[in-house]
């Protein structure tokens, strides 16, 4: 089910981006953001996983440097039948850890050493068995396709808003382009639309993560207790300095802020923490597992 509704909001999003392009260039600006779609979706296939761990300062480790946290990956991917993925390190103290790469071959997790400290071994497992099915099911490549056709939008919204403000709209295509009415759903609409579409698609992996996750690890409850520790630390503690607004869907708890009221949630990349680990222990309880 969250795999075909991803299908539709991604679906969604691309038709966005094209009615965006149309409402504000007409025919013509339609198939400009659809060549422009495309080649996002190709960079972001190629070097979104660069620059992610770029963006982090993530340090991949060998073996011989970090041994039980390689060894714990190691026999996660191996129960997730996934070949052994880069394991890389960030040097923050906030309790984090995100997952990225084109395709399972091609692909990478990292953790915090604040992560390695809070958590007690079985959690870090459940933490990363949840990092190795959002490399199962390439949920690292469709958010970031999801991010940057949404940052798109929202940069096409910025160009109207200074085309209106400068009076660069042409006269002779206000009917094509679909004139105010163009202008308005560009400027306004269009990225809120695109916000809340891509924030859906983030939350619909989270959920299918965790639970992949759980069946990796083997015990669900051991993710739950990890959520519930990094949301603690993400509301109270440290903030993690290295995350940002273009990256925090990656990470396995928003490292920016805590959950707000449902209607902050439809913006946020994150499902509720609470609602989580509810499931999670209710997955627990169908396996016959008890806290």
């Amino acid at each position: 089910m969250n795999t075909f509704k991803t299908m539709i909001l991604m679906a969604a999003l691309t038709g966005l981006l094209v009615a965006c392009g149309g409402a504000f260039g007409g025919q013509h600006g339609a198939a400009i953001m659809l060549i422009i779609s495309l080649g996002f979706n190709f960079f972001s296939y190629w070097f979104s996983d660069t620059m992610v761990l770029k963006a982090y300062g993530a340090r991949e480790v060998s073996q011989h440097e970090a041994p039980e946290l390689y060894a714990l990956v190691s026999n996660l991917a191996h129960k997730a039948d996934l070949p052994m993925p880069k394991v890389c390190i960030v040097e923050s103290a906030s309790p984090n850890a995100f997952a990225t790469g084109r395709n399972p071959s091609h692909a990478a997790v990292a953790v915090t050493t604040g992560i390695m400290q809070a958590l007690s071994m079985e959690e870090l497992g459940g933490v990363l068995a949840h990092e190795l099915s959002h490399i199962k099911h390439r949920d690292t490549l469709i958010s970031s396709i999801a991010a940057g056709i949404a940052g798109v939008i929202s940069m096409i919204a910025n160009m109207a808003q200074w085309a209106a403000i400068f009076g660069l709209g042409r006269s002779d295509d206000d009917e094509e382009g679909g004139g105010m009415i163009g202008f308005l759903f560009t400027i306004i609409v269009a990225p809120l639309a695109a916000m809340v579409i891509q924030m859906a698609i983030s939350r619909s992996r989270e959920y299918m993560a965790d639970k992949t996750g759980g069946e990796i690890c083997g015990n669900p409850l051991h993710l739950a207790r990890a959520l519930e520790k990094i949301e603690y630390f993400a509301k109270h503690a440290v903030p993690m300095e290295q995350a940002s607004n273009a990256t925090a869907h990656l990470c396995i708890v928003n490292p920016l802020s805590g959950m707000g009221s449902k209607i902050t949630q439809l913006f946020s990349t994150h499902p509720s923490t609470e609602e989580r680990i509810r499931l999670l222990q209710q997955q627990a309880s169908e396996m016959g597992i008890r806290a």
